[in-house]
């Protein structure tokens, strides 16, 4: 039985790393009860933000069994999305916005869940289990049953870490009703490095392995569907969706390797480096065509706009102003609201002639608000 066991997983892991899977374990079905008693701290503390969907199946969250209760073992596995350039390259390139590493090819969501399935689907064949695969869309606590699959471990940025894929991993999971043999747990190896830390634009680290959403830009850039608090925006600089520099930083991708990334994920040329003079042009059409079959494109175009804007006055670029000035029309107001800003960093005197011309006529709080700051 302990033969057959061992040549299953041995089988299954080669059919994965077939799959395009860089990273392959095994985790127990019962996390640590450390995982789930962690999950409602960060939770009671508010750090989740609006992200109301942790809070509404916490309970579920915490435990696979608690999930699905006929689990017996979870399959973790990773797809390595290193980047082949500089995360950082665009970093003062203000007329342009930075785009998030994994979101600038592919959506990692349809690539990941088809290779998922096609392994679960192997194993139902091989075994007659029963099975169900996840990717980051269902109340899975990814990151803790890697690091108790042995995929690495959660880093002082709260992201998986490995140490032969650095902090570039995609995870999904696959919940099987098959008692197999469980992998050895990660090891913590950040030591006394603190440079996730100490990089965060935001501070969005109150302590380390602890994350903020509400500071943190990957948050305010995509799951935050209001205005951009004032106290983040000149902070933000020009990431205008999502943002890497804690992951980037790491010392642990040094032994990454581009080369076992998916294809699917190389950037495309418009998200590379995308011109904030385009980006503040575009209409719900124009959104819907550059961000096809990207992540991007759940975001929408209202928080998009609202971002480059951001990014816009930031960049001491007053060749952007005509454009900032064209969003003071915007049906939306939280466009409206940070084009607002966006032209009092930019240029002064336009804000002030604006002003006079939109004030009387604006009827939304936050968009006035803007206006009336000094």
């Amino acid at each position: 039985m302990a033969n057959d066991k061992l040549r299953l997983t041995q089988d299954l892991e080669r059919r994965a790393r077939e799959e395009g899977f860089a990273a392959f374990g095994i985790a127990p079905a019962d996390l640590a009860p450390e995982a789930g008693k962690r999950l409602q701290t960060w939770l009671a503390e508010g750090c989740h933000g609006d992200m109301i969907w942790m809070a509404d199946r916490a309970g579920q969250r915490a435990s696979p069994t608690a999930l699905w209760p006929d689990t017996r073992s979870v399959i973790m596995l990773g797809m390595s999305y290193a980047p082949d350039r500089d995360p950082f390259a665009l970093e003062h390139v203000r007329d342009h916005g930075r785009i998030s590493v994994y979101a600038q090819g592919k959506d990692y969501h349809d690539i990941v869940k088809r290779a998922l399935k096609r392994l679960a689907r192997w194993l139902v064949d091989r075994s007659n289990c029963e099975v169900k695969v996840f990717v980051d869309t269902a109340p899975v606590m990814e990151k803790p049953l890697a690091e108790a699959a042995g995929l690495g471990w959660q880093g002082k940025h709260t992201n998986l870490v490995s140490r032969d894929h650095g902090s570039w991993l995609f995870l999904g999971a696959i919940y099987t009703t098959l008692d197999l043999e469980h992998s050895l747990a990660g090891q913590d190896r950040c030591g006394s490095c603190s440079a996730c830390q100490d990089i965060c634009p935001t501070n969005a680290f109150p302590a380390p392995y602890k994350l903020d959403a509400r500071a943190c830009i990957s948050y305010l850039t995509i799951e935050n569907k209001g205005p951009i608090p004032i106290e983040f925006r000149t902070a933000i600089g020009n990431h205008i969706y999502g943002c890497d520099d804690c992951l980037a930083v790491c010392p642990w991708n040094k032994f990454a390797s581009a080369a076992a990334s998916q294809k699917a994920f190389l950037p495309r040329a418009e998200l590379a480096a995308p011109a904030l003079s385009d980006l503040l042009d575009m209409d719900d059409a124009g959104f819907r065509q550059i961000f096809s079959g990207s992540p991007i494109k759940r975001t929408g175009r209202n928080r998009m706009v609202r971002n480059a804007l951001i990014a816009a006055g930031n960049s001491a670029d007053k060749g952007l102003v005509r454009a900032v000035r064209k969003r003071l029309y915007d049906d939306e107001p939280v466009v409206r609201g940070a084009a607002v800003w966006a032209l009092s960093q930019l240029d002064s005197s336009a804000f002030e002639e604006e002003k006079a011309r939109h004030v009387d006529r604006e009827s939304d709080a936050h968009v006035l608000e803007e206006w009336s700051r000094d």
